[in-house]
């Protein structure tokens, strides 16, 4: 049988570096898992011996994980949740009960409000005993799928096909393409003249050339925190903006919304989690009731002029 040696990290010590990190200090973890601070900063310093790297830097204002201790947190995140899963997942085959336990899901705005809630009440109707905390993430940067290589989220909705390659150990899959439209407030017979209204999340890498092409489309003048706010502005007759689905599901009778074409651009959105938990029940899970979800997510929202 496989023995641990002095250069095993226990879980113990795992959950004091995620809770240093978290917390932003020693002292404040130590409050959090109900030690001293000189016992945190014992076992960082143990951790930090065995990894043989500095994984924090101290300062008067706390601690900071360095490269190589960001590192080491988002390892041990995922870690300490497959330890999760190992003892739900066993508990629930002895028993032969259906899936349950906490599912941590990160989503982008959009799909937070409009793809998500009609999936988690199917979810939690076929699997009472799964507990789903939803975390809603700016799709910039890193993005969802950069709070499942943290160990954050357990799955992360996602827009998919992006030039940024997906980070190691995380694994995608497609639901479903999401088209782009004009969006306008009615009254307006040259809608495409209007100023541009936008917002930082709108354009991907995987519509940028199609943006790029459009020699009508003028530089934004109104830049605006989100979708729900690029909305109200296009209402109140601002500007114009170049939207995608499922940011105009329950979109007010105030705006008009036009086709731009066959040519328009789509986005990809789809999922991703690790490998390790793709194959655990309360993803599967999940999974199985988005992909139910499909035909409703699809298409352009009614009054499409």
């Amino acid at each position: 049988m496989p023995r641990t040696t002095d250069s095993d990290l226990a879980p113990h010590e795992l959950r004091v570096l995620v809770a240093a990190a978290d917390t932003g200090g020693f002292s404040t973890a130590a409050e959090t898992l109900g030690l001293t601070q000189s016992a945190v900063s014992h076992s960082v310093r143990g951790s930090e011996r065995k990894i043989g790297a500095v994984l924090f830097e101290r300062g008067r204002t706390g601690a900071r994980p360095t490269p190589a201790g960001e590192k080491a947190v988002a390892h041990a995140r995922h870690i300490l949740r497959l330890l999760d899963v190992l003892t739900t997942e066993a508990r629930g085959a002895a028993r032969s009960d259906a899936a349950e336990g906490p599912l941590r899901i990160a989503a982008f705005r959009s799909a937070a409000l409009h793809l998500l809630p009609p999936v988690l009440q199917r979810l939690r109707a076929r699997h009472p005993g799964i507990e789903p905390r939803v975390r809603i993430v700016r799709e910039v940067g890193r993005g969802t799928a950069g709070e499942v290589a943290d160990g954050k989220a357990d799955i992360a909705i996602a827009t998919l096909g992006g030039s940024a390659p997906l980070p190691p150990g995380l694994v995608a899959s497609g639901l479903f393409e999401e088209p782009y439209t004009l969006v306008h407030a009615p009254g307006h017979t040259a809608p495409r003249s209007l100023p541009l209204v936008d917002w930082a999340e709108n354009c991907g890498s995987y519509t940028r050339d199609w943006w790029a092409a459009q020699d009508w489309i003028p530089k934004a003048t109104v830049e605006a925190e989100d979708d729900g706010a690029v909305l109200a502005l296009v209402s109140g007759g601002h500007g114009m903006a170049i939207m995608p689905a499922l940011s105009l599901a329950g979109a007010p009778n105030s705006i008009r919304i036009t086709d731009l074409g066959p040519n328009r651009p789509t986005r990809q959105v789809g999922y991703v989690t690790t490998s390790e938990l793709a194959r655990s029940t309360v993803v599967r899970a999940l999974v199985r009731e988005l992909r139910a979800a499909v035909p409703q997510g699809v298409g352009l929202p009614s009054g499409e002029a």
